[in-house]
């Protein structure tokens, strides 16, 4: 297969970029890993009149920390988001929803702000931050930089809320309390594919051990990443046992509303939420914890 013809830019600069973006409007769109995009020229599902490559904006490829925010260019791979300590250090769970994207080949190419901006719905890094409460910090050549929370950045399948011209350009996760669990669980029917349904969960005890935050989200079970919301209300002060974690499995089957299709019924993707969502919240009060000398109780 061969994609259609078109025009290749390479800019060494952000603001060369979105100048470009500008310029060209709607006949361009970016290259960041090409994992998405890529099969999409070559299946001519797509037929942009310009590429804009990403990969000379050394801009785009920091890791850093800001206040103890952890700061990522959109341009960072998944293999560093799997591999970098001081992501490891700062969020664990990031990490872990990294290791499971594709195959290593893949996460070598495939970038943190590609990912986002495709929006798949069974993907594991959208659901990880809206988990995180990530902020989204958008650039465009003459609206300027605005920030999007990660739960209102994504609007529907393979849909988000960025403008024409627009690029996602960084993602500030904010720090969590010290000893806050984390974990990322899914199910897939090989080691490399996409999640039908994945988890992403964070969980902190307080001095008694009881629970104090919990988060959870999922993907797979809708159009864009489902959060249990309710969540916070429903765990506060409870003992981290299996009996609140399978009472929130239950409340998460009955609230997702997922779509069958060749992978798994709908009914079937109700059925792993509740597992996977209790399973996720199972592991992360675990190393919560761990971090407080707590024996896990079941």
């Amino acid at each position: 297969m061969k994609p259609p013809a078109f025009e290749y830019f390479a800019p060494r600069s952000l603001d060369d970029a979105l100048r470009l973006l500008r310029d060209l409007g709607g006949d361009a769109r970016p290259l960041a890993g090409g994992q998405s995009l890529v099969p999409l020229l070559n299946m001519r599902l797509v037929r942009p009149a310009a590429l804009i490559d990403l990969n000379r904006i050394d801009a785009l490829f920091r890791v850093q920390l800001n206040a103890g925010e952890l700061c990522l260019g959109a341009m960072v791979r998944h293999r560093t988001l799997e591999r970098d300590p001081t992501i490891s250090a700062r969020a664990p769970l990031l990490a872990a929803a990294a290791a499971q994207v594709g195959h290593v080949q893949i996460r070598t190419r495939g970038t943190l702000g590609g990912s986002l901006a495709h929006a798949d719905p069974a993907a594991e890094l959208p659901a990880a931050m809206v988990a995180l409460q990530a902020q989204f910090v958008l650039r465009h050549a003459v609206q300027g930089e605005r920030t999007l929370p990660a739960a209102t950045f994504f609007v529907g399948p393979l849909t988000t809320a960025l403008l024409p011209e627009e690029l996602l350009v960084e993602v500030r996760v904010p720090p969590l309390p010290l000893g806050t669990g984390w974990a990322f669980v899914e199910f897939a029917r090989r080691h490399g594919d996409y999640a039908i349904v994945g988890a992403a969960a964070l969980v902190h005890l307080d001095a008694n051990g009881r629970i104090d935050l919990a988060r959870l989200a999922l993907c797979g079970v809708g159009g864009v990443p489902y959060t249990a919301s309710w969540l916070e209300e429903m765990t506060r002060g409870a003992r981290p046992d299996r009996e609140i974690f399978r009472d929130v499995g239950h409340r998460v089957s009955e609230a997702v509303d997922p779509a069958g299709d060749i992978h798994a019924s709908a009914w079937y993707r109700k059925r792993l939420a509740a597992i996977m969502g209790a399973r996720a919240l199972e592991v992360a009060a675990g190393r919560a914890g761990q971090s407080h000398g707590i024996a896990a109780s079941h």
